[in-house]
Formats: structure tokens, C-alpha cells, sequence
């Protein structure tokens, strides 16, 4: 249990701060002469940006679980070659052609006010990609060779260069709107990821070239194990369109837009310290899988009681005045939101832990259709929740992605435990 602690904690840490991060951009885009509007602009055009870089944030799982020796590591990074060409192609062509203004206008209701700065935050946003996937190739072998305190000290310096650069908008006299959160959001990601190369490399430097046990040779090798999280991966990056395109269709589209952001990005705050434990998971479980479950079972009821803390007490109207500048009809709005997202906060936790199973037990193909059941069971709860109760603004988005992070649980489950079932059916047969 020592030893999972001092492997958890900072990367628990270095969660925490990615969703602090966030919130630096929201407290920046709140003092904006239209905070309502700005946030939905950087918003919208964020959904659209988690479309290339979700695929990148998975080199970290598979850097992780299979780049043993230097031959995996040069093996994993082809593949993030790969991955860097199809979406960057894919931002140039959203960016710089009409069918970025058609995308925004059709599917997310932007209007004239909206669509200049949507577009412009995006124009800097995709270009995020590239150093999301220079820093989580390197952080898979950081976190392999168990010195996760990188990822904490790169964290640190990020958010330094972020706050600093959000100071320089508020008091000097710049121009708050989407660019400027997508400006900060692209300095800190630079200075993460030359954090992660720097320490990545020397640890590169240690490993040896080939190790007979590691299967992984070249990049085809890293596919049957990267190609079900990348699939995963498109699938759960509709979701966030998804959401932003249905609350488009509610009453007040830019409060309920924001107030969902809001309430999001205070929700990640909490849970995103536990968003690691599938590398407990792939770390620990064969060593000791009793401490493991000990362990999930303890720590992942924590973000729901801290939610909860924050819905309905008064430090959460302090906590969204002090950490994003919410105020008034914003501020409402946001904490109805948080309540509702008390239900994704006590089922994400365990979405984690059976991913970790999935991911050590070369499964990832599981994780598919649990994504698939998260997707569908959102955009149904979309689609009767925008007829229903418009007026819900905000709390529309959180019911629905809470109840879609639920089916995705009940379907993850399922498929684990009828794959330990065949398992142990056929340990019991004789040879």
C-alpha cells in the first residue's frame, strides 16, 4: 500500500493541476467584458479540438503498458508520427477552409458573434496537439520506470507559465476573448511537454536497447493494442460536440453553454485526482491485487463526497467565486449543474479502475463498446431532456453525460466479468 501511495500521489497531483488549468483558462475568459459569450466561443471550439488530441492522450496508456525497452519506445513514437499527420491534416482543414464556419454554425448554433472568435481560439488550439503528444509518449516511459514526480514537476511549471500569461491579459490591457484562453491553454502544453522530453530522455538513455520477453518490435507490433483506443477515442470525443450541439436547443444557449463549462471544469478539479488509477491498475494488480481493490475501494468515494460539499453548502458559491470568477446569474446556474454531476463523480472512479483491468489484461477492444454505451445513452438522454425540460439549461449536459458515464460502467463491467468467467472456465479444464 506504501509503495502504491508514492506511485499514486503524484500522479494524482499532476491530474489535479491539469484540470487547475483549466480553470485558470475559465477564471481568464470570466472577466471578459462578455464572460457568457467568451467562454462559449472558447468552449465550443475546445469540442472540437478534443477530437485530435483525445487519440494523443492515449500514447501515454500505450507508451506506458508496452515500450519495455528502447526498441518499444522508437516503436510507440512512429505511431504517434502517425497520429500527429492525420490530425493536424484534419485542424488545417477545419481552420482554414469553409468547412470550419460550416461546422460551427450548423452543428453548434454560432452565430456571427460567436463564429469569429470560435474559429480563431481553434486556429491555435489544434496546434496544442502536437506537444500533447510529445509529452504523453514521454510520460508513459516516466511513469513505467515509476518516477511519476516528473509529471508533478512539469505540472507545476505549466501552470506557472499559464498563470503568469493569465496575469499579463488581466492587468495589462489585451484583449479577453477565446484566443486568449487557447494562447494560455498552448504556452502551458509547450512547457509540459519540454518538461516530460527532458526527463523522458534520460530515462531513455538508461533503457536497454531489446529485451527478449517485449513482443514489440516495430510499429505494427503497437497496433492490436493503440487501435481499440483510438477507436475508443473517436467515440468518446463526440460527446463533448454532442453535449455543446444539444445545449444549443435549450432556452439560453450561451448561459447554459457556460454554466455547463463551469460546472465541468470544477467537477474535473475533483475527480481528475483520481483519473490514474488505471496505472495502479496496470502497475500493482499482478503484485497485489487485493491491495489494489483496497485501495479503489477507499479513494474512489472521495470526489462525490466533495462534490457534494461544494453543491450544497456555502463554500461552493466561495470555491466558483474564487476559483472562476462566477458571479450572479452565471454562478447559479453552475452549481445547479454540479449537483446533477454528483452521479458522474461517484461512477467515473470505478470507470477508471476496470480500464486499468481492460488495458492490463490486453483488452482494450472492452473499452470500445463500453465507450459506444456512454455515447448512445448520452445523446438519448439529450434528445429527451432538450424536449422536455429546455429551461434546465446547464443541468441538461450534466444529467445526460452522468447517465452516459453510468451505462459505460454497466456495460465495462459486464464484459470483464464474463471474460474472467470464460477464464476460469478454462483453467478448470484439464490439458
Amino acid at each position: 500500500m506504501r509503495g502504491i501511495l508514492r506511485f499514486f500521489v503524484p500522479l494524482g497531483l499532476a491530474a489535479s493541476l491539469v484540470s487547475l488549468s483549466h480553470v485558470i483558462i475559465n477564471s481568464t475568459l470570466a472577466r471578459a467584458p462578455d464572460p457568457e459569450s467568451t467562454i462559449a466561443a472558447y468552449t465550443i471550439a475546445m469540442s472540437i479540438f478534443t477530437i485530435t488530441e483525445r487519440p494523443a492522450v492515449f500514447l501515454r496508456q500505450t507508451c506506458s503498458a508496452l515500450a519495455a525497452d528502447r526498441t518499444g519506445f522508437r516503436s510507440v513514437a512512429v505511431v504517434m508520427v502517425y497520429v500527429l499527420l492525420f490530425t493536424l491534416g484534419f485542424g488545417t482543414l477545419l481552420s482554414y477552409t469553409p468547412l470550419g464556419p460550416w461546422v460551427f454554425r450548423t452543428l453548434f448554433n454560432a452565430g456571427e458573434s460567436l463564429l469569429g472568435s470560435t474559429l480563431g481560439s481553434y486556429r491555435i488550439l489544434f496546434l496544442v496537439t502536437v506537444f500533447s503528444a510529445i509529452r504523453c509518449l514521454f510520460h508513459g516511459i516516466i511513469i513505467r520506470n515509476m518516477q511519476t514526480k516528473w509529471l508533478t514537476i512539469g505540472m507545476i511549471v505549466r501552470l506557472l507559465a499559464m498563470y503568469g500569461l493569465s496575469l499579463a491579459y488581466l492587468h495589462s490591457g489585451w484583449t479577453i476573448d477565446g484566443r486568449a484562453g487557447a494562447l494560455i491553454f498552448l504556452t502551458g502544453m509547450f512547457v509540459e511537454a519540454a518538461v516530460s522530453a527532458w526527463e523522458g530522455r534520460r530515462i531513455y538513455r538508461q533503457m536497454p536497447e531489446r529485451l527478449a520477453h517485449s513482443s514489440i518490435r516495430r510499429a505494427r507490433d503497437v497496433f492490436p493494442f493503440y487501435r481499440p483506443l483510438v477507436i475508443t477515442s473517436f467515440i468518446s470525443v463526440m460527446l463533448a460536440p454532442s453535449i455543446n450541439v444539444m445545449l444549443g436547443k435549450t432556452v439560453d444557449i450561451e448561459l447554459a453553454i457556460a454554466s455547463y463549462s463551469v460546472a465541468l471544469s470544477v467537477l474535473n478539479l475533483v475527480n481528475s485526482f483520481f483519473t490514474y488509477v488505471h496505472q495502479i491498475v496496470l502497475n500493482f494488480y499482478r503484485l497485489d491485487a487485493a491491495a489494489v481493490r483496497r485501495f479503489a475501494l477507499g479513494a474512489n468515494l472521495l470526489p462525490a463526497a466533495v462534490v457534494a460539499l461544494l453543491a450544497w453548502t456555502p463554500l461552493g458559491k466561495a470555491a466558483f467565486g474564487a476559483i472562476v470568477g462566477a458571479e450572479g446569474q452565471l454562478l447559479d446556474a453552475s452549481i445547479e449543474a454540479l449537483r446533477v454531476f454528483l452521479l458522474f463523480a461517484l461512477v467515473f472512479p470505478w470507470v477508471d479502475y476496470f480500464n486499468g483491468l481492460a488495458m492490463l489484461n490486453k483488452k482494450t477492444r472492452f473499452m470500445m463498446g463500453s465507450q459506444t454505451g456512454n455515447l448512445a445513452v448520452t445523446i438519448a438522454a439529450l434528445i429527451v431532456l432538450t424536449a422536455a425540460v429546455p429551461g434546465w439549461n446547464g443541468m441538461v449536459g450534466a444529467l445526460a453525460q452522468s447517465c452516459g458515464v453510468a451505462a459505460e460502467l454497466a456495460v465495462l463491467a459486464m464484459l470483464m466479468r464474463r471474460w474472467q468467467r470464460r477464464q476460469s472456465i478454462r483453467a478448470d479444464i484439464p490439458a
